[in-house]
């Protein structure tokens, strides 16, 4: 069995923002080695998430504000009972999901036409 350990960084400048990461995994898969097999993407912050959807300016718009409506910023959660402030980033991460385990098929990253990786913080 064939394991590589690899991690991105990326200095994001919103408190909210999404980042297609599809090109940089897809790097990666080519320099493990693996001609067939599964590649494990996994955020490694507690409010931030990994997702596969189309790379489409409205549909990420659509889908922050869908997001927004599920747990808005601003509330009076608990959490912020803490001295924190971003319960509400902690919730969008639980609905989208910290990690994604996607197809390696020949030796690439095996996507569907449409689909894009995208690193999401909240």
């Amino acid at each position: 069995m064939i394991v590589l350990t690899d991690y991105l960084w990326f200095n994001t400048r919103k408190r909210r923002e999404v980042v297609r990461i599809t090109d940089e995994v897809a790097a990666i898969v080519k320099k493990s080695g693996v001609k067939d097999g599964m590649v494990l993407v996994s955020a490694m912050h507690i409010t931030a998430g990994v997702y596969v959807n189309d790379w489409e300016d409205g549909l990420i718009e659509d889908f922050q504000a869908w997001l927004e409506k599920l747990a808005p910023a601003g509330l009076p959660y608990k959490h912020h009972q803490t001295g924190e402030d971003n319960a509400d980033a902690h919730l969008k991460r639980t609905i989208v999901g910290h990690q994604v385990m996607l197809p390696i098929t020949g030796g690439t990253l095996d996507l569907g036409p449409w689909e894009q990786v995208f690193y999401a913080e909240f």
